[in-house]
Order: structure tokens, then C-alpha cells, then sequence
């Protein structure tokens, strides 16, 4: 039974190494569909995320298969023994403390200098790219209980923090220009909510009473998942909506077309 046990703790390990091996190839990480069967990132900023997700797995990954695999081996040795032999009682050694104290120190420190320049290029304001402070903010996405509600500013003019009378609104339909950074405000009408782009790796909270400004770009024409990743009531499950990648061209098409929708009296213009 003594050699089950150790058995047991070198196989689990071999387990986590080959489903860690496989799992990109898989698709078992991230979400994956027809065309990105890989659940490859679907933004140069998101591209820079799996790369640090995919860092700290490895190390992860090495963490838990060496320890177990000490593990296994400190247990077969002891069903293994000798038991004519006497006991050999060990008081423990400064030098390997010192060691398994150190290293996860120096590791912890490691991850957290590296994954500075991708925290300060999506969080800080003045590591954004320099487009979108020349464009500045396209459009305000406010989430409320169950929807999230995109407000465009009339096409030539700069999106205000305060509601325009032309501005242009639009429910759970996000369109932004591809191939170019886009920033936007984030921001609430009720409780807090976490705007969530799953292919985009983009999240972020939406915190009552602040206006948030968040970034993203896609280099490819599509349709992206934008879902809430915050439980903020009964319907948080259906709270859903589509980001629409596409040309700049397109986007202002969608935009005249939404004007013309919201702005239409209900009478027919007819000719004289």
C-alpha cells in the first residue's frame, strides 16, 4: 500500500505535464470558434496577456511536477526501506529553507517587473497609444441591468461626458474601426459590472460614478463576444453583446444608418 501511495503522487504529475502539453493544441484555455479553432488572441494587447498567462503555467507547471514528483520519491524511499535499520530523525536544514523561501520570492518578483509594461500599456492613460489620444474617446458603453447601452456622438463632432441631444444610441451592438486602436468610456448606471471581451482578453469593471477610459484594437474584420464577467443580478447570465469589427468606412455607414433610424418621425418624406 506504501508503494500505491507513491505511485499515485508520481502519476498525477505526469497528468498536469501532458495536459498542460496539449492543451494549446486543444483549445482548452481559451474560448475557440470555427474560424480561431485554437482560441488564438484576437488583439496584439491579448496576444501580450496569453503570453504572460503562458509564462506563469510553465512555471506553474515545473512548481507542481517537481514538488510532487520530491514528493512521490521522499514516499517510495520510505516504503522501500530497510526497516532492520534504525531510524534516521533529521532536526531539518537551514540551507533548504533558505532556499524554498528565496527562490518563490525571487519568482514572485520576476512575474511582477515582467508583466509591468502590458499592465501599463491597458491601465494607464499616458502608455495608450498615441492614436487613441488623437482620436480620443469614440463612444461611451454604460452598463445597467441587463444591457449594455453604446452612445456614439453625432458623426463630426467629439463625444461629451454629458449626454448631447444628437447623440446616437444603440443596445448591445458595439462598432469600432479595425486595424486601429479605439478607446472608449466605460462606465455604469446601477451596480458594478465587468465589461469582458473574451477573444479580445479585454476586462474591465464598471465602477458606480467613475468614467473609465478602456482601449482595445482588432486587427481582423468580425463579430466578438461582450459579456458581463461581474454577478450583478438575476439576469447577469444574459447579459450579452456583440462587438463589431469592421472598416472605418463601414462603421460610419452604421452610424448614418442609426441616425437616420433614430431621427426618423415616423412620416414618410413623399414627393410634391
Amino acid at each position: 500500500m506504501k508503494k500505491f501511495w507513491a505511485l499515485f503522487f508520481f502519476f498525477w504529475p505526469a497528468v498536469a505535464f501532458w495536459c498542460c502539453w496539449i492543451a494549446r493544441s486543444r483549445g482548452w484555455w481559451f474560448p475557440t470558434s470555427e474560424d480561431n479553432p485554437l482560441g488564438l488572441a484576437m488583439s496584439p494587447l491579448g496576444e501580450q496577456i496569453d503570453g504572460l498567462f503562458y509564462l506563469i503555467l510553465g512555471i506553474v507547471a515545473v512548481t507542481f511536477v517537481g514538488t510532487q514528483f520530491a514528493l512521490g520519491y521522499a514516499l517510495w524511499m520510505s516504503a522501500t526501506k530497510d526497516d532492520s535499520k534504525p531510524a534516521h530523525f533529521s532536526h531539518g536544514s537551514h540551507s533548504l529553507e533558505l532556499i524554498w523561501t528565496i527562490v518563490p520570492a525571487f519568482v514572485l518578483v520576476f512575474i511582477a517587473l515582467y508583466q509591468m509594461n502590458v499592465w501599463a500599456e491597458f491601465r494607464v492613460q499616458s502608455y495608450f497609444p498615441e492614436e487613441t489620444m488623437e482620436d480620443g474617446p469614440k463612444l461611451e458603453v454604460t452598463a445597467r441591468q441587463f444591457e449594455w447601452r453604446m452612445r456614439y456622438p453625432a458623426p463630426g463632432k467629439v463625444l461629451s461626458n454629458q449626454p448631447q441631444s444628437d447623440d446616437l444610441y444603440a443596445v448591445n451592438e458595439m462598432h469600432v474601426q479595425t486595424g486601429r486602436p479605439v478607446k472608449f468610456n466605460l462606465r455604469t448606471a446601477d451596480v458594478q459590472h465587468a465589461f469582458f471581451a473574451p477573444q479580445l482578453r479585454i476586462k474591465q469593471d464598471a465602477v458606480a460614478g467613475l468614467i473609465i477610459p478602456v482601449w482595445l484594437e482588432i486587427p481582423k474584420a468580425g463579430n466578438y463576444d461582450l459579456v458581463c464577467a461581474e454577478l450583478c443580478g438575476w439576469g447577469h447570465y444574459k447579459m450579452r453583446a456583440t462587438i463589431v469589427a469592421e472598416p472605418k468606412e463601414k462603421v460610419a455607414e452604421y452610424l448614418q444608418k442609426l441616425g437616420q433610424e433614430q431621427n426618423f418621425d415616423g412620416v414618410a418624406a413623399t414627393e410634391e
